[in-house]
């Protein structure tokens, strides 16, 4: 099958709140989806595809699962996911110089959920992504409104995962403030003791699940799928 490289192209360059309206447009002229669907999200698509259900709530979303979602951000780009070295270099260095320049969060799709623990307040002030639809400035009631009304959220963690650091963000977890060693899970954040986003009401009325699968990211058999995802919270 041919690879549209168009596609790849804009899952690292483009201006990420864009995206997200253009998806919900289209979804909302879907006349198949009037009635809501299931969303399933891979990898970076899984967060985006996050940012639709808190921005866009018709057609709603019954069933949300995020495979190996940065749902926290990341703090490094070890291998960018593609096999073009040289486009990964060119993304790390202009994240690594640049990460929190508004030209650098308008252009590329990764830096707008770059977490950088050393400099948290500058993160949730100039991060025009993640810092926004994880409500860090300030809470955004109809994000929190439109993430409650899910059946099921169900956030998938790939245990060898070598391109998610840490992989912990994958179930909302992060390195705590200031280092990279000592991990801070959802359940000790801030963001879930505060339900800054309606996490902790999902968990209470056990609508939150969280899953390991051993692999690297993105790495699980169809068996696997269809017996952990499909058949326990798509049927």
């Amino acid at each position: 099958m041919a690879v549209d490289f168009s596609d790849v192209e804009h899952s690292y360059f483009g201006k990420v709140n864009e995206q997200v309206q253009n998806v919900c447009q289209q979804l909302i002229k879907n006349e198949h989806l009037k009635n809501g669907y299931n969303a399933i999200g891979f990898s970076q698509g899984a967060q985006l595809l996050r940012a639709v259900i808190q921005k866009c709530p018709n057609p709603p979303v019954k069933n949300f699962i995020s495979l190996g979602g940065q749902h926290q951000g990341v703090f490094g780009l070890p291998h960018c996911g593609v096999s073009n070295r040289i486009i990964c270099d060119y993304i790390n260095r202009v994240i690594k110089y640049g990460v929190y320049l508004n030209t650098v969060q308008e252009n590329f799709i990764q830096a707008t959920y770059w977490h950088d623990p050393y400099r948290e307040e500058e993160y949730k002030e100039k991060s025009i992504f993640l810092a926004d639809i994880n409500n860090e400035r300030y809470i955004n009631e109809s994000y929190k409104k439109n993430l409650q009304k899910l059946h099921t959220m169900v956030l998938v963690k790939f245990i060898n995962d070598t391109i998610v650091w840490p992989s912990e963000s994958e179930l909302f977890g992060f390195y705590k403030t200031r280092q990279t060693s000592l991990i801070e899970t959802l359940e000790q954040s801030e963001l879930y003791r505060k339900d800054r986003l309606g996490l902790k009401k999902l968990h209470d009325t056990g609508r939150l699940h969280f899953l390991s699968v051993e692999g690297d990211h993105l790495h699980f058999t169809e068996d696997w799928f269809v017996d952990n995802i499909i058949n326990k919270y798509l049927l």
